[in-house]
């Protein structure tokens, strides 16, 4: 596994997530708001550090960043083990960041109504947090399909074999003693 395949696939996660909870809040009064959730953790800890809180734009751009970062480093752990389970693996990690951002906010004192106050809030919640872990997963299995050849990979076999349907390949040595391959 290579730290910046792991990496780069978390970032492709997180900004996935990003993406969803920004437009889907702008449309539906039902959508979760972990802009907000993160927010609070942020004023919170400030305050019990003796700090100001900044105004609500930079701390929406603080919140923001370091919800990409997080998300970014927790979702580049699909890169953990085999990479023919990396979708797998991100569609794990990305159920239990849903389920702890519905269940945990209200044990830590940062309130329930950002990702639990509805049945439909805590269901986005999960389902989004469950797509940035699958398009973590997807990004790494794809990236390690590109170099590392993994013969077992259903994306791996399907291509190879549409390969050899679409394409069958002739072989000839030429004069210099080059093997040359070309398409029929």
């Amino acid at each position: 596994m290579s730290f910046l395949k792991a990496l780069g696939s978390g970032l492709a996660g997180a900004v996935a997530l990003t993406a969803i909870h920004e437009t889907i809040r702008r449309v539906s009064p039902d959508a979760p708001r972990m802009d907000v959730l993160g927010m609070r953790a942020i004023a919170k800890s400030l305050r019990a550090a003796g700090e100001e809180v900044p105004d609500e734009d930079t701390l929406f751009n603080v919140t923001l960043a370091g919800d990409v970062v997080s998300n970014a480093l927790y979702y580049s752990l699909v890169g953990l083990g085999d990479p023919r389970s990396a979708v797998a693996r991100g569609a794990l990690l990305g159920l239990g960041a849903g389920l702890g951002a519905v269940l945990l906010p209200g044990p830590l004192g940062l309130g329930t109504d950002a990702s639990a106050r509805t049945r439909e809030t805590q269901l986005m919640t999960v389902a989004w947090y469950t797509a940035g872990g699958l398009v973590a997963g997807a990004a790494m299995q794809s990236l390690s399909d590109d170099d590392e050849g993994l013969k077992g990979s259903a994306v791996a076999n399907a291509t190879a074999e549409g390969q050899r349907r679409c394409y069958p390949v002739r072989s000839r040595v030429v004069p210099s003693g080059r093997l040359i391959r070309a398409g029929v």
